[in-house]
């Protein structure tokens, strides 16, 4: 990899890492090794370093090699106008910063025909020249000699003009000129944000009501602050600008003026000083001005996509309830709420629509169906989605269960039919969990739901999707478009790029934390899997239809087209269930199961006994298992891995239970104690659900007893919480809580 060493040299120095680590990962970066891989397998080459060091690498090093190209680009346009010099050449060839390399740049650039460049076809850069010598006592007479009988410049005032129009666009792209106004804007530049008058009363601009009439310093403008505004400004709702002194911004770009010769300067120095304020307001102000527009609007992006990220990264890694037999519902009033029943491994058993609540309310034969399809598919757990009816559906769910106990088996088959023909097993008592629904229609109506279900209509997938998120929320949300969950902050406006690239690296790291069951992961589960992809993903799937379930790891070097590289880079994140090796259903990677095996062999004893015998494992001293290749961190993981095999990091499922007196925000008042959950995350606070279809917002002030800066070290998606209600905003249908004191 070219520049390999500079690049190294540079990382290093910015991110504060050991030269030898960032240069061995970015070697293992080149050679194809994901993320995941590096940090999980190849510790003694990188000393350690995590995921989010080596994706630290990772980001910085592509913007590096945009900016190695971005050279290149340049070197070959300045040599084309035969202007390259050794001197210019090298100042190239050391700048990494992309900033100063485009106001290198800039004098060479192609542009648009300019006023400037008008100027200097009429040949008045030498008058330009003599202006900024200032040793003209009159620079009329000097420009005299630049008119043009019937041409251009036709007077003595066109042709001062036109000189001043060079010497302005010379200001505009001196580098010294550019960076005193850049701090300028970095010390002082305030943002503001106005109305557009037509449109302040419509009911559109009423959701930027807050940034009506506003200025703050641009440098304490937060993310989610100037991309609210920016969305209004994209509407046509608002009007932003950047301001700074201006008065004081010319003055030192005067004081960048060549001395005058003599005291005043006189005629020439006063037209000197009209190209620079001229130069200022009509070139370098606006370019500046958008320069630091994108500017904040990238590090805004950044922030914005940081905490989408990580609340993606959590709601990933939510507690599975596992393999149990799900019912599904996707509660409604007027259509009903639609019911799955899915086996333990996911699949579609059953469905149908019931109706408990008004306008139909056909409460009775609702729970007449219910019953039966609890019974005949045995339901360990309901999945409730938390939409529409939710708790409605969550109470007549309970009121069904607490009506069976109560009547018992016999004289419930007594006195009503059931939808089976043979008699039914007891019914399990199954617990009852509300399941964020956020995205489900948009799986339902995807070709991901289409081709699982070709024959079932949207209604069904949805209910199926939200089953399944019960089970296992990592399985089924890697289907569904991230920025459909419901988790984002300004996702739509952010740079997209930028954030597919984002939350796919954070799909890829939880998939792999977590690790993926061979033979039960569906096609989108394994995409993502270190080293697979769409195509070695599927190639799996049809490899098990054909071949049956595998048996071992080993069993995928026989994968169409999974060669010795993919395999490398997959094998330790794939786990199988009961294989003959108790190695396949662990973190340990195949190329290490000698190291284990070895192991065993000096004990005298099986993989298996070292397993289960922990008195075996404290007799393994690591020291001695050390190679060339294999060093203590990779020893200490396999031990780890050994004392919990196939261990799943993610915490268990608990049931929740909003307060039953509280129902629509109109039963809200101040004072008010009550339990919620997290349902977002974003720079200023947290969103809870209390139940009132309508989520509070604990703002960020109001989230501990102390000073937080960042909401995520205090709470995390889906957290069971504590809130006291501290305002209510009918009109806006806004509810202000506060965690403060509630002991979460």
């Amino acid at each position: 990899m070219e520049n390999i060493k500079i690049f190294t040299r540079l990382i290093s120095t910015e991110l504060h890492l050991q030269e030898y680590a960032v240069e061995n990962t970015l070697k293992l970066l080149d050679e194809g090794c994901t993320i995941p891989f590096i940090s999980r397998y190849r510790k003694e080459r990188t000393g350690g370093l995590d995921e989010v060091q080596i994706t630290g690498i990772s980001n910085r090093l592509s913007q590096l090699q945009e900016i190695a190209k971005r050279k290149e680009t340049i070197v070959k346009t300045i040599t084309e106008q035969q202007q390259m010099t050794p001197e210019l050449e090298k100042r190239i060839k050391d700048c990494w910063e992309s900033t100063t390399l485009e106001d290198i740049y800039l004098p060479y650039k192609p542009k648009r025909r300019t006023r400037a460049q008008v100027a200097r076809e009429q040949g008045l850069e030498p008058l330009a020249q003599l202006l900024l010598l200032q040793r003209e006592s009159d620079p009329k007479r000097a420009a005299q000699r630049f008119v043009v009988a019937g041409g251009s410049p036709a007077d003595v005032h066109a042709a001062l003009q036109g000189a001043q129009d060079i010497i302005a666009e010379q200001i505009s792209e001196d580098e010294r000129s550019r960076n005193q106004v850049r701090a300028a804007f970095r010390r002082e530049a305030f943002i503001e944000s106005k109305v557009v008058k037509s449109k302040k009363d419509s009911d559109e601009a009423q959701k930027f009501s807050d940034y009506f009439e506003r200025e703050e310093p641009l440098k304490r403008c937060s993310s989610h602050r100037l991309l609210a505004m920016r969305r209004g400004e994209s509407e046509g709702i608002l009007r932003l600008s950047l301001t700074i002194d201006d008065d004081e911004a010319v003055k030192r770009l005067k004081r960048n003026l060549p001395p005058a010769p003599f005291q005043g300067g006189g005629a020439c120095r006063r037209l000197l000083e009209e190209a620079v304020e001229d130069g200022y307001k009509r070139l370098l102000l606006p370019s500046i001005e958008t320069e630091f527009m994108n500017l904040s609007k990238q590090r805004a992006d950044e922030e914005a996509i940081r905490v989408f990220a990580e609340n993606l990264r959590q709601l990933l890694l939510s507690a599975p309830l596992g393999q149990k037999r799900v019912m599904g519902i996707d509660p409604g009033f007027r259509t009903g709420c639609k019911v799955v029943c899915l086996d333990a491994q996911g699949n579609l058993l059953h469905h149908e629509a019931i109706f408990p609540h008004p306008p139909i309310n056909h409460r009775m034969q609702a729970s007449m169906h219910l019953q039966d399809m609890l019974k005949k598919y045995q339901i360990e757990a309901i999945a409730i989605g938390n939409g529409t009816a939710s708790r409605e559906t969550k109470e007549f769910v309970e009121d069904v269960i607490k009506g069976a106990r109560s009547e018992g088996h016999g004289a419930r088959e007594n006195t009503k039919p059931s939808l089976s023909s043979s008699p039914l097993p007891p019914a399990p008592c199954p617990s009852i969990y509300v399941v964020s629904e956020d995205g489900a229609s948009v799986y339902s109506a995807s070709k991901v739901a289409r081709d699982e279900f070709p024959d079932e209509d949207v209604t069904v997938r949805g209910a199926v999707s939200i089953g399944r998120r019960l089970m296992d929320p990592l399985a089924e949300l890697v289907k569904i478009d991230p920025k459909s969950i419901g988790v984002g902050q300004y996702q739509h406006d952010v740079d997209q790029t930028l954030l597919k690239h984002s939350l796919d690296q954070t799909v890829e790291s939880c998939v792999n934390l977590v690790g993926v069951n061979l033979n039960t992961a569906s096609k989108h589960l394994l995409t993502y899997v270190s080293g697979l992809g769409a195509v070695l993903a599927q190639n799996i799937v049809d490899y098990r239809k054909e071949n049956g379930a595998f048996t071992s790891r080993a069993q995928l070097k026989k994968v169409p087209r999974l060669g010795p590289a993919a395999f490398q880079q997959c094998a330790g994140f794939l786990r199988i269930a009961d294989a003959k090796n108790p190695l396949d259903n662990s973190a340990v990677h195949p190329e290490s199961y000698h190291v284990v095996e070895q192991m065993a062999k000096d004990l005298h004893c099986t993989v298996s006994d070292l397993i289960s015998n922990a008195d075996k494992r404290s007799q393994i001293d690591i020291r001695k298992y050390v190679t060339d290749t294999i060093g203590i961190p990779t020893l200490t993981d396999i031990m780890k891995e050994l004392e919990k095999p196939g261990r799943d990091p993610r915490e268990q499922i608990e049931e929740f239970e909003f307060d039953n007196s509280v129902q629509t925000v109109e039963d809200l008042h101040e004072g008010m104690e009550l339990p919620g959950i997290v349902t977002n995350i974003t720079n200023f606070g947290a969103f809870v659900d209390i139940g009132v279809h309508q989520d509070g917002l604990v703002h960020v002030s109001q989230l501990a007893d102390r000073y937080v800066s960042d909401p995520t070290q205090v709470v995390r998606l889906h957290q069971h919480v504590r809130v006291r209600v501290i305002g209510v905003d009918l009109r806006r249908q806004r509810i202000s809580l506060s965690m403060k004191g509630m002991g979460n």
